[in-house]
């Protein structure tokens, strides 16, 4: 196993969890909100921005105008249904939803949310690792490596862990950050 396979893992475990983050609502309206929603369409699962023009048009104010008029009461439905807890406003033409202030008690809830993502980013870094650690080993007991070498490799492999954790901290911070501020 290389080092860079590695790496390249683990960067992608925290664009994930940066994406994680992004579906959390901060009381400012994100079109990454909807990210995860998805509606059927002719009996296909479909990602909501493939099938609608999603803006912003004021800081407390989603806008969704479907491509297809056809499809506007199925993508209000899915939104409804969605864990994003917010109540679509349907006016013909476009789907509104508007973004209430946060109270400070749902704040701290939203926090728990991003630190569980955080959690999850880090436990998947570690399995990574876990598997780095577990091909060295396999390749130093099949004489590919040697001792010190597989030792080094193992170093290397709980340096990218530790740098890539951080990284993870410094991301949850900053969301923190952003939740909490009013």
């Amino acid at each position: 196993m290389k080092l860079a396979d590695v790496e390249s893992q683990m960067q992608k475990t925290i664009e994930a969890t940066q994406r994680s983050f992004n579906t959390i609502r901060t009381g400012r309206a994100n079109p990454a909100l909807l990210d995860r929603i998805t509606v059927e369409y002719y009996g296909t699962e479909t990602p909501l921005k493939q099938l609608a023009n999603i803006s912003v048009p004021d800081a407390s104010t989603i806008m969704i105008q479907p491509y297809d008029k056809s499809s506007l009461s199925t993508i209000e439905r899915s939104i409804s249904m969605s864990d994003i807890g917010l109540t679509p406003n349907n006016d013909g033409s476009v789907v509104r939803l508007n973004i209430p202030p946060l109270t400070s008690e749902r704040r701290k809830e939203l926090v728990k949310v991003a630190a569980k993502y955080a959690e999850e980013g880090k436990v998947a870094l570690r399995n990574i690792r876990r598997d780095a650690v577990d091909s060295v080993r396999k390749q130093e007991k099949s004489s590919e490596v040697s001792e010190d070498e597989s030792r080094d490799l193992q170093d290397n492999i709980q340096k990218l862990t530790d740098k890539y954790v951080n990284k993870i901290d410094e991301l949850l911070k900053e969301k923190e950050t952003d939740i909490m501020t009013v």
